[in-house]
């Protein structure tokens, strides 16, 4: 049984390597081809659709609340529920995934997602509008480290950074196809029923994808775990049958050739078993301590509550005992939530921190801007999509083009990535001078936020690829949630800065003047922040530099 096993994998292992330059690929258990192409359009229309609830929300806040009532802090919610729900779902979605199977896991989170968005499409009040935000906030949040997992697992070198680039270019249309949809949408089916159209059009969408995805994904470990089961009900009957198969001239395990076999299978099945329950370990605590420290982050942030800000400090002290108690559940040969140990993998704690400082800074300047446009000239929401429309095609096309280099220079794409997002910042702060001085109009700042388009773009295919270049896959699911609860912690905590900012230097005032001081020093902020991440970025890449050096050296010196 051993050699055969041994033989069976001399031979699977040229073929994996075929595979990881094809654009199909096989799983374990099924003799089915799956295609790469198609398996990607699968996972990022649904992320696609995540991404949208986020960027068209913004610009259909006014109608949204005036069709069904809503109070300042119930629009608060409204706009803030959704990114804290799944803020607090993806660590624990992602570790989900790793266990029981990425695949299935997606396809539950989307059909919780496909029900929630029916559920606000038809909800009568403020109240049932925002418990059915979060509902859909949980199903995306289930959905979304699934698919940088499962990237991660079928997809190999150039193929996957291109993967990640198309990624970064399904993020750039979302953010511009948002404000578009909503805006077009209330435009054409007015204030009462566009907004709900505009959550409605998921449904189709969900279902067509729920279709796809049960058809098209690789259940692998489910079909795995499923086989499992089967032979453990089994049991013992399976092997006397293997006994009694034979010719006929042994009916039962009397040799000791026979034994020895028994006892084979026996030890095979144990440890199969064994592996089985490592795999199921949920590590409960580890999944409550690190929500409720998420939760404690991000709600002081979007409630604007003197005393919610007693949330930090008690979420300080609920990381501290999550790190305690991961090395101590590691140390007791459990499987943690979180193994510490990925942290010390270079390329995947920079792109983290990285990426917290970019959605720290960026994400935050266009809601500034949405509301700097909106209440200082009184630009209406479509026309703000159409000011940020340039910067969002040109992400696009940044990605793309990213995708094709990143493989081998991943870590110089990021410095330059957030070096033109530098520029781009101070550039808008120059228009917005101009602006103040009458030498220019609003339009002019879809300029320099083209220039930050660009460098958002390639950035994102950086940072997604370094993130999980040198990652394991069968962490890639909880490494995934890390990484996008980073950013989705920064987007509220960054929002909130800035945007507060902005209204403390505009005071009470409906002077235009003040408008451009306040969008300025929200500006200003932006900037310091983007120099950071760039001086992160430009470590990494010094880093990676002499590593690659030092190899190359090593190399020719073997020679």
């Amino acid at each position: 049984m051993a050699s055969s096993s041994s033989q069976h994998q001399a031979h699977a292992a040229p073929a994996s390597v075929a595979e990881a330059n094809s654009k199909y690929f096989t799983v374990e258990g099924s003799d089915r081809r799956y295609n790469r192409n198609v398996l990607l359009v699968v996972l990022l229309v649904p992320l696609m659709m995540s991404l949208l609830q986020v960027s068209a929300v913004n610009t259909m806040m006014t109608p949204m609340a005036a069709s069904i009532g809503a109070t300042p802090t119930a629009q608060q919610w409204i706009l803030s529920g959704f990114a804290l729900a799944i803020g607090i779902v993806l660590i624990p979605a992602g570790r989900m995934g790793d266990i029981f199977g990425r695949s299935a896991v997606f396809v539950i989170g989307l059909a919780v997602f496909t029900i929630a968005s029916l559920l606000i499409g038809v909800a009568s009040s403020p109240l049932w509008v925002n418990i059915f935000r979060i509902l859909q906030g949980i199903g995306g949040g289930i959905y979304a480290p699934q698919i940088t997992g499962i990237i991660t697992q079928y997809f190999q070198g150039k193929q996957r950074a291109m993967a990640f680039a198309m990624m970064g270019l399904v993020v750039s249309v979302a953010v511009a196809a948002g404000p578009l949809i909503s805006g077009f949408s209330i435009q054409w089916f007015g204030d009462a029923l566009g907004w709900r159209i505009a959550f409605l059009i998921n449904v189709p969408l969900g279902i067509i994808g729920l279709i796809l995805a049960t058809q098209i994904l690789p259940f692998g470990k489910e079909r795995r775990h499923f086989k499992m089961r089967r032979k453990k009900a089994a049991g013992d009957s399976s092997s006397t049958s293997e006994v009694a198969s034979g010719d006929g001239a042994m009916a039962a395990a009397t040799t000791r050739e026979d034994r020895s076999r028994e006892a084979t299978a026996r030890k095979a099945t144990a440890d199969e078993a064994t592996a089985q329950r490592e795999r199921i370990d949920l590590d409960p605590v580890g999944m409550v301590l690190i929500t409720l420290c998420v939760l404690g982050i991000m709600l002081p942030f979007m409630l604007h509550e003197a005393w919610a800000w007693w949330f930090l400090p008690a979420a300080a002290v609920l990381l501290v005992a999550w790190v305690v108690w991961e090395q101590w559940y590691k140390r007791r040969r459990h499987a943690p939530m979180v193994d510490l140990a990925l942290f010390r993998i270079p390329s995947f704690s920079f792109a983290t921190l990285v990426g917290l400082f970019q959605f720290l800074g960026l994400p935050p300047i266009f809601a500034a801007l949405a509301i700097y446009l909106q209440s200082g000239f009184g630009v209406p929401a479509l026309e703000v999509a159409f000011v940020t429309l340039p910067n969002a095609i040109v992400s696009a096309l940044a990605a793309v083009w990213a995708g094709k280099l990143v493989y081998r220079h991943s870590a110089g794409i990021q410095v330059l990535g957030m070096g033109l997002n530098l520029v781009g910042v101070l550039g808008t702060i120059l228009v917005v001078f101009g602006i103040n001085h009458g030498d220019l109009n609003y339009w002019w700042i879809s300029a320099p936020i083209t220039i930050m388009g660009l460098g958002s773009g390639a950035l994102g295919a950086a940072n997604n690829t370094l993130s999980m270049q040198d990652m394991p896959p069968a962490n890639a699911g909880t490494a995934g949630g890390i990484y996008q609860t980073a950013q989705r912690i920064a987007t509220a905590i960054g929002i909130a800065i800035i945007t507060a900012v902005l209204f403390a230097t505009v005071g009470g005032s409906t002077e235009i003047s003040d408008w451009h001081a306040g969008f300025t020093a929200g500006l200003t902020v932006s900037a310091v922040i983007i120099v950071i991440a760039l001086g992160l970025a430009f470590v990494y890449w010094r880093l990676n530099y002499r590593r690659r050096l030092a190899q190359a050296l090593a190399a020719s010196r073997a020679e």
